[in-house]
């Protein structure tokens, strides 16, 4: 990404709902894997750390650490986390083979420059037998809009790709969902209006209590184990066997 949508996120990524509810429902799946004292934990695409700083709280007993192409978000990664984080690319990790029990990557595999089949049998070779990769990506390419280019996306998926990427990859045991859904309607008619650009930023406080709220329910439903038909972003967990 351009050095100011950096910046722009270091800014809000703790108060914005859509960094928020992304965040509730990483951290969700990430904490029921990453229980065992010692589990060592990686945050593939960390950005400006908001959540590697989360994971860090949240999964004490794991040993986290960061990764991000660009440098300037690895050094506001480590200044927001107290983790380390690494500057290289998600198509070629400086890890040795089975060296994280779980790794986490949101909104990663979708941008411009990365090969998505090299990027995931990296992630698959860094896990240790039995452990797991949790993903996020954005939804639907008809709704690639002004905002992916602003954030440096080149893609978006659909469920069914991303389980078949992923059991291409060497995955097992995939499970898959799209998420805001409830408010998946306004994402949209925002997304198709002509003209816009990057979304990263807050919007009037009242608005961002509300879409949180919305998008707190939702994740409370996600985390029963709820699978919902549609969205505006997948979030996937597969196994490296």
């Amino acid at each position: 990404m351009e050095r100011i949508e950096y910046e722009r996120l270091a800014a809000v990524e703790d108060r914005m709902w859509w960094t928020r509810a992304l965040r509730r429902n990483l951290l969700a799946a990430a904490a029921r894997l990453a229980r065992a004292p010692g589990t060592r934990l990686l945050d593939a695409g960390c950005g400006t750390g908001g959540l590697l700083a989360a994971l860090t709280r949240r999964c004490p007993n794991a040993a986290s650490f960061g990764l991000d192409r660009d440098g300037f978000a690895c050094r506001l990664a480590c200044g927001k986390a107290g983790r380390p984080a690494v500057q290289a690319s998600i198509d070629d990790l400086p890890f040795h083979d089975a060296a994280f029990d779980v790794i986490v990557s949101a909104d990663v595999l979708c941008h411009r420059g990365v090969i998505v089949d090299r990027a995931l049998r990296e992630l698959r070779r860094c896990l240790k037998p039995g452990g797991a990769l949790v993903v996020n990506l954005p939804a639907y390419q008809w709704l690639y809009s002004a905002h992916d280019r602003a954030v440096d996306n080149a893609r978006r998926f659909r469920r069914g790709e991303l389980v078949r990427l992923l059991a291409g990859a060497g995955f097992t045991g995939i499970r898959a969902t799209y998420w805001n859904t409830v408010l998946f309607p306004l994402m949209t008619a925002r997304r198709l209006l002509p003209g816009g650009g990057s979304e990263v930023g807050l919007l009037p406080a009242p608005v961002e209590r509300l879409l949180d709220a919305v998008a707190a329910i939702e994740s409370t439903a996600l985390r029963s184990g709820l699978r919902l038909p549609f969205g505006g972003s997948i979030l996937a967990i597969g196994t490296r066997p």
